[in-house]
């Protein structure tokens, strides 16, 4: 058999992806992105005697896309791939689901002294299937060689195979060049002419794509970059996050999704997709702090039950209690209650102990049992104490 792929003719040419670095932006070049159907699959590490073969996806059509030797580092591997992912989730021709064998790479490692202009000998490391493994493996590879060549070894260009259970590569098959892969015409296929109108109108219908997305995050909703980059880099998570602002505070949003919202979903390990609050519910329940109807505390509270069944704030709220105290009369009795309770705690603070302040506070919010309005307490307080 044989496999059907492009050669000369690429259905994209060139092309490049910027990465969000904590040292900058990194530009990395697309050489080309070419069509392929997908091969057999050997399995060596489901019997210690035998190689399985497994043909599931032979013959569905792939988009194999070949990065320019710029990357530098497992970091920036980690960095290209999730944004490469992100571009193609955005796009809908990809899920980039790598337990699922949607998305893997092959992933080229060579090595050169400091100062050095001419690139090192590459070995390839075939079909690796998650980020976290594609750091390993080029960690390891990278080390292998850099030992061969301080011993005064030759390093053999090469397709190696990385073992996850050992943490190492081990070679597969001397590396072919293009004239020993046996290139030729497929007989039976046409040739492809891609009209410029088609191109053209594939163009226009382009979604909105996260470095877009990213900067009119900045402008419309005053986000950081490191926040806008936060919020688009997943689709999901950036339509979540339009969604919940559209009725409350964008600020605070920000602030909910990805603190308080990201936690829960990295503690169950889900994707904000299976999200236990929906974007409905999170958007009510900052209405309700903004309103001054409940507390942030009491908000955290909520947003622990809101967890059961994606329950409504609102319910939630107004079934146990959790009302925030904000009629003055009711506040003044209760801080009144209070500074009578600590005489001698309001003379010291009167003799200049200002920090005591924060005391009082606390003791009204424990009176209150956090409902107190806290903003009107420390109005009231500043009065009372003058």
């Amino acid at each position: 058999g044989y496999q059907i792929s492009q050669y000369k003719n690429p259905i994209v040419g060139e092309g490049e992806i910027l990465l969000d670095m904590p040292y900058g932006t990194k530009k990395v070049g697309i050489e080309r992105l070419h069509l392929e159907q997908d091969a057999g699959k050997s399995i060596h590490d489901m019997d210690p005697d035998n190689t399985f073969v497994d043909l599931n996806r032979s013959g569905v059509a792939l988009m194999e896309i070949v990065s320019k030797p710029d990357l530098r580092s497992p970091d920036e591997v980690n960095a290209y791939i999730k944004k490469l992912r992100s571009i193609m989730r955005y796009l809908g021709t990809c899920d980039g689901n790598m337990q699922e064998g949607s998305l893997r790479a092959d992933v080229n490692v060579s090595v050169r002294k400091v100062g050095e202009k001419k690139f090192g000998t590459r070995c390839e490391i075939k079909n690796v299937n998650s980020i976290r493994f594609m750091q390993m493996a080029i960690e390891y590879e990278a080390k292998r060689q850099v030992e061969l060549l301080e011993n005064n070894k030759q390093i053999d260009q090469e397709t190696r195979l990385y073992d996850t259970k050992k943490n190492i590569t081990r070679s597969m098959r001397s590396k072919e060049d293009a004239h020993d892969y046996r290139y030729f015409p497929d007989p039976d296929l046409l040739p492809l002419n891609l009209k410029q109108s088609l191109v053209d109108k594939l163009k226009k219908e382009l979604p909105e794509l996260p470095d877009e997305k990213k900067e009119r995050f900045i402008k419309e909703h005053n986000l950081s970059a490191y926040e806008a980059n936060i919020l688009v880099s997943e689709k999901e998570v950036s339509d979540y996050y339009e969604e919940v602002i559209k009725g409350c505070d964008k600020k605070l949003a920000t602030n909910w999704i990805t603190g308080d919202l990201f936690a829960v979903l990295n503690k169950k390990n889900i994707s904000i997709s299976q999200s236990p609050i929906s974007a409905k519910n999170l958007s009510a329940l900052i209405k309700m702090i903004t309103s001054g109807k409940i507390s942030g505390k009491i908000a955290k509270d909520v947003f622990e039950k809101m967890q059961e069944n994606n329950k409504d704030p609102q319910q939630i709220v107004e079934k146990e209690g959790l009302t925030q105290q904000s009629d003055p009369k009711e506040l003044e009795k209760i801080i009144s209650e209070v500074l009578s309770k600590n005489q001698d705690k309001l003379t010291q603070y009167k003799s200049g102990k200002v920090k005591l302040f924060g005391y009082f506070v606390g003791e009204v919010m424990k009176v209150s049992k956090g409902k107190a309005n806290p903003q009107l307490v420390n109005e009231i307080l500043k009065t009372k104490l003058k």
